[in-house]
Parts: structure tokens; C-alpha cells; sequence
């Protein structure tokens, strides 16, 4: 999964929580940006590349998320 498809994916998960969801590019250096979910964050790498499954869980964490969820 790219930082695209997880941006998407998060989108979905919050809908259907009638969460807020915002990516902020100015918040992150170089390609890096800030994901919000309500009232938690995570930052997100280049939306083109492909994330690992470390970073990937702690993005998750982050935003308290079950991997299950998505």
C-alpha cells in the first residue's frame, strides 16, 4: 500500500465514523505530510511510495486504528 491508498482507506474508516479527516502537505518536510483522523494525527510519507509494514503498524497506532478495521 502507498501513502495514497492509506490516506484513502483512512478517508473510508472515518466516514463510517462520522470522523473528520484532513491531510495537511505544509505539515511535513520534503514529500511528508500530516494526516488527522478526528483528534489524532499521524504524519505520512511520499503519497507515491510504498509503506512498510513496521511503519505502517505505527502509523495505525498513531491513529488508533485496528489493522483489522481496514
Amino acid at each position: 500500500m502507498n501513502g495514497r491508498q492509506f490516506i484513502g482507506r483512512i478517508r473510508k474508516w472515518a466516514r463510517s465514523r462520522n470522523l473528520e479527516v484532513r491531510f495537511v502537505a505544509s505539515e511535513g518536510a520534503g514529500s511528508h505530510g500530516t494526516l488527522y483522523a478526528g483528534h489524532r494525527k499521524t504524519t505520512v510519507k511520499d503519497r507515491k511510495k510504498e509503506i512498510g509494514k513496521g511503519l505502517l503498524k505505527k502509523m495505525l497506532a498513531d491513529l488508533g486504528i485496528d489493522r483489522n478495521d481496514l
